[in-house]
C-alpha cells in the first residue's frame, strides 16, 4: 500500500482535483503579483511574519539544522492537515493554495521590483526546493479538494441507494490518503534538505 507505485497510480485518481489544485496556486501567484492597498499590507505582514521567524531561527547554535526542523514540520504538518481538512467541503485547501500562491507571487514581483534578480529569486531561492515542495503542496491539496468533494455527494445523496457504493468509495480514498501522507511526508523531508543545505547556502552567497 505504501509503494510508491502505488502512490503514483493514486495521483492519476485524483487528476480533476490536481487540475484544480494548480489553477487555484497560479491564480493565487497572479493575484500576489498584482496586488495594492489593503491585500498588499496584509501579504508584507506574512512574509514579515516569515522574517522574524528566519531570525529567531539564526540564534541558535546550529543555524542549518534550525532551518531544516522548521521547515519539515511545518510543511509536513500543514501538509498532511490540509488533506483531512478537506473534509470540510474542500475550503482550507483552497484558501491554503490561493495564500502560498499570492505569497510566492507578491515576494518574487516586490524583490523584482526592488533590484533584485528574477533570475537569482526563482533559480537559486526557490528552484533547488521548490521543485519538489510546491509539487508536493499541490498534491496534498488536490487530495484536500477530492476529499471535500466526497463529502459533499456524501451529504447531498444521504439515505439514497447509493450509499452503499459511497461507503466503498470512502475506503478506497481514504487508504489513498494514507498512503499519498506518508510519501508527502518523505518528499517534504527532502525538500526541508535541500533547503535548508543548498539553497541555504546559494542565497546566503
Amino acid at each position: 500500500m505504501l509503494k510508491l507505485s502505488t502512490f503514483l497510480k493514486d495521483l492519476g485518481s485524483i487528476r480533476s482535483a490536481l487540475i484544480w489544485s494548480v489553477l487555484l496556486f497560479v491564480a493565487g501567484i497572479g493575484a500576489g503579483w498584482v496586488s495594492t492597498g489593503p491585500l498588499q499590507e496584509i501579504l508584507l505582514n506574512q512574509i514579515g511574519g516569515l522574517r522574524e521567524v528566519s531570525e529567531r531561527l539564526e540564534q541558535g547554535g546550529n543555524v542549518q539544522w534550525n532551518f531544516f526542523i522548521f521547515i519539515f514540520f511545518n510543511n509536513a504538518i500543514k501538509s498532511v492537515l490540509v488533506i483531512y481538512a478537506g473534509i470540510f467541503f474542500g475550503i482550507l485547501p483552497v484558501i491554503f493554495l490561493i495564500i502560498n500562491g499570492m505569497v510566492i507571487g507578491f515576494l518574487v514581483h516586490f524583490t523584482t521590483n526592488n533590484g533584485a534578480s528574477l533570475f537569482d529569486i526563482v533559480v537559486k531561492g526557490l528552484l533547488p526546493h521548490g521543485i519538489i515542495e510546491i509539487p508536493v503542496i499541490i498534491i496534498a491539496c488536490a487530495f484536500g479538494l477530492k476529499f471535500g468533494g466526497l463529502a459533499f455527494r456524501s451529504l447531498v445523496q444521504l439515505g439514497s441507494a447509493k450509499r452503499q457504493m459511497l461507503g466503498k468509495q470512502w475506503e478506497t480514498f481514504l487508504k489513498r490518503t494514507l498512503t499519498a501522507s506518508c510519501w508527502i511526508v518523505i518528499l517534504l523531508f527532502i525538500a526541508a534538505i535541500i533547503e535548508s543545505t543548498i539553497t541555504f547556502s546559494i542565497v546566503r552567497g
